[in-house]
């Protein structure tokens, strides 16, 4: 079939359920389960292109939280850093005590400046950076977390909070609004 025909058939099957006083579906619900994962020994470059030792920054101690995000989507990753912009707003002094990682998994397109501009458009703070590295790499940190996918586009709303007090991560799959994920912070005390 060609791509006009689905589009047509969408716009009717739409209108179709709205005239049939059908309800749109809900999004499906959050899954929040807790794992363990063991990090990568790798090294990746941020935005500013400093090169970065994972493996140490995400097993600081400090609260740390994960995404995989890439600079050019326009889907998952403008939720899922509207997330980590917001929370940022919410703890402007406590802003460099939560460490916020993307993790690109377009490494082939997201270079430093891609990257620090994304950071802008979100007006990130410090505590959040935007790390990418070579391909193997990240396929080894996606892996590690069980979020590789081999089609970016395909690419999966994740979110991983790293509890301090037993090293376990929090991993919540589904876009969360603002007020869920303060509350997943707040779980794991970081509010």
């Amino acid at each position: 079939m060609r791509q006009g025909t689905w589009a047509t058939i969408l716009v009717i099957s739409g209108l179709l359920a709205s005239g049939l006083g059908l309800r749109a579906q809900a999004p499906p619900p959050i899954k929040r389960t807790v794992e363990t994962y063991t990090v990568p020994d790798i090294t990746l470059v941020n935005q500013d292109g400093t090169k970065v030792k994972l493996k140490t920054l995400l097993e600081s101690g400090e609260p740390v939280i994960v995404d995989f995000i890439f600079g050019t989507c326009t889907t998952i990753c403008p939720v899922l850093s509207a997330g980590y912009a917001n929370l940022q707003l919410k703890l402007p002094d406590q802003a460099t005590k939560v460490r916020l990682v993307s993790i690109s998994i377009d490494p082939e397109n997201d270079t430093p400046k891609v990257m620090r501009d994304y950071l802008k458009r979100y007006r990130a703070k410090p505590g959040w950076d935007f790390f990418t590295g070579k391909r193997e790499d990240i396929d080894k940190v996606m892996t590690a977390f069980n979020a590789y996918i081999p089609n970016k586009m395909a690419h999966y709303p994740l979110t991983l909070i790293r509890e301090q007090k037993t090293g376990k991560w929090i991993r919540i799959f589904g876009l969360m609004s603002s007020s869920e994920f303060l509350e997943e912070c707040k779980k794991v005390g970081i509010l």
